[in-house]
């Protein structure tokens, strides 16, 4: 059973401006208060330093704290610097000598901005002031200043020395984002979302500096950031509204003395089943919770638009002072959302240059396997930890505190080797079909001279036989597909693809809410009625792939795709090729509308037959 999608207004529940308005104008009433403690906040030797004995992450984060005196309230203060007043955000690498990883704490957006010291303090959540940091490297403590540069925003910062580049993240000015209006593009609202996920990193630096190259650890410091997403309750819920199934759904797991154990029952997961387990130490893993919450389905569903390939997501509930997993790799790209306690991660660089980005994930390893890693931190409500496919990792909860992440993932065999797979196959058949070169025969006797027997030996038989390869793949590519290649990427990932979450004027002018329908006493009732002035676009961009496959025509689609990974066979629609042109026209216009009488087919009865009993 799927959740309902109904109500749901896309993209809504993950606006973090509409938050920060709202928690804006609760701090309004303050103002006063909060003058009156910057006046009296006039000690200037504040400075950032590297915790090294109290926190298990005391290899990475920088804490505020005051030279002279530290603060011991709970309320806020405010942080001033008399040596580097420029605006800014504090960024440090997590080790002294290291490029490898990066890590933002207290990342403003280049101007005031508002923070609570104190976020787990409930009491305390709206007595904010404002924090006015600065930017420094910790290794050389070059200074940042605002200087306009290609591609950025205005209020971006960049540094004056050449030599931050590798090692610094850019952070956008929060007054120069977006509105949250729907836009009615999923490629524009799936980069909204991202930069929500991502904030403060702005998403084309995080792609040039991170992506697939070194883990980004984002301290936020503001707790309830993830929780619009999940929480313990829903899983709950989850539990006892839903026909939930162990290993299908939900994975019961443990991790100890070097050994990693599941304890899956047969049958349903029932709450008071799965809670025993959690009771007695043992970690839950929910493997597709899009199926059952809603709200998670509209964040993959939203991020698949903006990647082009399938997004998934793991919900891992894990007890206070325990571990699921052994250490391993994936092969995905991860991005861990820590939504309730804490976990404390070490991660660890792959073993190799060829388990670097792998195709495929590991086995368990042991602890004498790994070495030393490369960062060790905690995440805490709010964080966000990305690491790249290949990466080794483990997370433990601390003593005490249990923890809840969401673990998204993307990128799984979406690489050039998995196109270039497809190209090359593609381009053999092609080849034979159009030159004669490829249909030839091979030598009489090259079984003779080639295979592993004889590569050892030097002979003009082997030489001239290595050439003609050469000679043929070079003229490999004048047969290549690769537009019909690329299209059964988009295909598999048409089938991968979450269904759209749909908002109710989408539901209303589209075929799930529209056209016929039954009224009382058996009678049908009319609804919308195509015309030549009808206006029609696409639901999202990647709703559809339009795929030539041999004499057919096919518009492959994510309407009818199930919440549950692969549960239905690839949908489909098969066009004659003299429709192909209009859906051409329709994939190429979006996000635009178009009129039915201006999509270039020959005649305009089939526009209206046709496209009646695709909307309709």
């Amino acid at each position: 059973m799927s959740p309902s999608k109904d109500d749901i207004s896309a993209f809504a529940v993950y606006s973090s401006k509409k938050s920060k308005r709202k928690r804006n104008r609760k701090s309004s009433t303050k103002t006063e208060e909060t003058e009156d403690m910057f006046q009296a906040a006039e000690e200037p030797d504040v400075e950032e330093i590297l915790s090294t004995d109290d926190d298990p992450s005391a290899s990475s984060p920088c804490s505020v704290k005051d030279k002279r005196k530290r603060k011991k309230s709970n309320i806020s203060f405010t942080v001033t610097s008399e040596q580097s007043r420029t605006p800014g955000a504090e960024i440090v690498d997590v080790e002294e000598n290291s490029d490898d990883v990066l890590l933002i704490e207290n990342a403003t957006q280049g101007k005031k901005k508002k923070i609570v010291l104190n976020p787990e303090n409930e009491e305390n959540e709206d007595q904010e002031v404002i924090f006015q940091d600065f930017i420094r490297k910790k290794t050389n403590g070059v200074k940042l200043k605002r200087k306009p540069t290609k591609g950025m925003k205005k209020g971006t910062m960049v540094s004056e020395d050449s030599s931050v580049g590798q090692d610094v993240f850019i952070v956008e000015d929060v007054e120069d984002a977006e509105e949250d209006n729907y836009s009615g593009n999923s490629l524009v609202e799936g980069k909204k979302l991202f930069a929500w996920l991502i904030n403060p990193v702005v998403p084309e630096v995080f792609f040039r500096n991170a992506w697939e190259k070194r883990p980004l650890h984002i301290k936020r410091g503001v707790p309830e950031y993830y929780k619009p997403i999940i929480s313990t309750p829903d899983i709950d819920k989850m539990l006892r509204n839903y026909n939930v199934q162990f290993t299908k759904n939900l994975d019961v797991t443990s991790y100890s003395d070097g050994k990693r154990e599941t304890h899956n029952p047969v049958g349903r997961a029932l709450p008071s089943i799965v809670w025993d387990y959690y009771k007695n130490g043992c970690s839950v893993r929910l493997l597709n919770p899009q199926t059952f919450i809603p709200k998670l389905a509209l964040l993959n569903s939203s991020l698949q638009e903006y990647f082009g390939c399938f997004v998934g997501a793991n919900v891992y509930l894990t007890p206070p002072d325990s571990q699921g997993f052994a250490p391993h790799y994936d092969d995905i790209e991860a991005f861990i959302l820590q939504v309730e306690g804490q976990k404390h991660w070490k991660l660890y660089p792959p073993k190799s240059e060829s388990e670097t980005l792998p195709r495929f994930s590991s086995g368990n390893f042991s602890q004498d396997e790994i070495g030393d890693p490369i960062m060790e931190i905690t995440l805490k409500p709010g964080d966000l930890l990305y690491f790249p496919r290949g990466t080794i990792h483990q997370g433990r909860t601390v003593p005490g505190i249990h923890s809840l992440h969401v673990t998204l993932s993307c990128y799984q065999r979406n690489t050039w080797g998995d196109l270039m797979e497809k190209v090359i196959t593609a381009a053999v058949r092609v080849a034979m079909e159009e030159n004669i070169e490829f249909r030839r025969g091979l030598p009489q006797d090259y079984l003779n001279f080639m295979g592993v027997a004889h590569s050892d030996k030097s002979s003009t038989q082997r030489t001239d036989f290595i050439e003609k390869i050469k000679s043929l793949m070079a003229k490999l590519f004048d047969h290549a597909p690769i537009d019909a290649a690329v299209d059964q990427m988009g295909k598999q990932f048409i089938h991968d693809a979450l269904p759209p979450m749909l908002t109710a004027e989408e539901k209303q002018f589209s075929c799930v809410g529209d056209g016929l329908r039954m009224g009382p006493n058996g009678e049908i009732i009319s609804g919308g009625e195509i015309t030549l002035d009808t206006k029609i676009k696409l639901l999202r961009a990647h709703v559809i792939r339009l795929v030539t496959e041999e004499d057919n025509v096919r518009v492959y689609h994510t309407m009818d795709n199930s919440f549950e990974y692969h549960r239905e066979e690839p949908q489909y629609l098969e066009i004659s090729f003299e429709l192909a042109p209009a859906v051409e026209h329709l994939i190429c216009s979006y996000p635009d509308f178009v009129k039915v009488s201006d999509l270039p087919l020959d005649s305009e009865e089939p526009k209206v037959i046709y496209f009646s009993a695709w909307f309709l």
